[in-house]
């Protein structure tokens, strides 16, 4: 992340910075003090555990809150001491201000309750209703953004449990990187307002775009 992309925290155990990173690099059990070096790390670790997780997850399976944290946990454990664990800190991102950090627990009962039961597993018919299934389970784990660290790298990662569940292959994630960015931010955002329907658009469109990928190869 540049410095204008960096979460704005208060002080902390979770909003502690390495030593040497100069505010740009979370405390972490490597002693890592460039984001690059950090980046690949957890990259590596995000597929390491996606390939745990396609091994071990059934297609019948209906998932909980304490998945999610499990997810998150066995992912970044290695890296910082307070994976899988709820933040405790309030977080931004340009302005945008996530759930308070006092409402998550709350928060994801409600989103376990609610999307986690009606959406998984993933077993629908047609791409309009998959895209539907991870529209909405997408926005609104955003936007309560249980964790410091990792939140949206999570999100894709579980779309695309949910997806394979719906017997669609790993989706490609490129359609909404780079200039589409902004207008991933916005589907987020919108769903402040539970209007889901532009994350189902993008989703479309990464649903189609794995399609014609996995065609050519």
């Amino acid at each position: 992340m540049t410095s204008s992309d960096r979460y704005d925290t208060s002080g902390y155990p979770e909003d502690q910075y390495e030593p040497g990173s100069d505010g740009t690099v979370l405390k972490n059990l490597f002693g890592i003090t460039t984001r690059e070096e950090m980046e690949i790390v957890e990259t590596e670790q995000l597929w390491r555990v996606q390939e745990h997780l396609l091994n071990v997850i059934e297609e019948d399976q209906q998932f909980t809150a304490h998945d999610i944290f499990d997810m998150h946990r066995i992912w970044l454990s290695s890296i910082y001491e307070w994976a899988g664990q709820e933040r405790r800190v309030n977080v931004s991102k340009d302005g945008f201000p996530f759930a308070m950090a006092h409402t998550i627990t709350g928060l994801m009962l409600e989103f376990e309750r609610n999307q986690l039961f009606r959406y998984t597993p993933c077993r629908f018919d047609g791409y309009d209703e998959i895209a539907q299934a991870l529209a909405e389970v997408h926005v609104e784990l955003m936007l309560i953004h249980p964790f410091r660290e990792g939140n949206g790298r999570l999100g894709r990662m579980f779309a695309t449990i949910m997806a394979l569940q719906a017997g669609l292959p790993l989706l490609d994630f490129s359609e909404i990187a780079g200039d589409k960015k902004e207008t991933y931010f916005s589907a987020v955002r919108e769903g402040l307002d539970r209007n889901y329907t532009p994350m189902k658009q993008l989703f479309l469109e990464v649903i189609r775009g794995t399609e014609k990928t996995t065609a050519e190869d």
